[in-house]
């Protein structure tokens, strides 16, 4: 259980996309519970936009290298987008 408490403490940036993406889930799952006081709900929600934020440049950063592999019968040919 450390290793989860580090991801939480650490800074968002340093995160990969897997454990960004589950910490943000949990932060989802325990502020819709309710059982959270209102300055923790807070924290939480700061922390999970920039999550959230992360999660997305991830993505987009992804998306961006999969448009530049385009595989034609030599090998790769140029550069398409991709639908995801």
């Amino acid at each position: 259980m450390a290793t989860k408490d580090a991801a939480k403490t650490a800074s968002v940036e340093d995160l990969s996309f897997e454990v960004a993406l589950r910490e943000l889930e949990d932060i989802v799952a325990r502020l819709e519970q309710g059982q959270v006081d209102l300055e923790d709900s807070i924290a939480l929600y700061e922390r999970g936009n920039a999550l959230k934020a992360h999660c997305e440049q991830k993505l987009k950063s992804a998306e961006l290298r999969l448009e530049k592999i385009v595989l034609g019968p030599d090998g790769p040919t140029g550069s398409e987008p991709v639908a995801l």
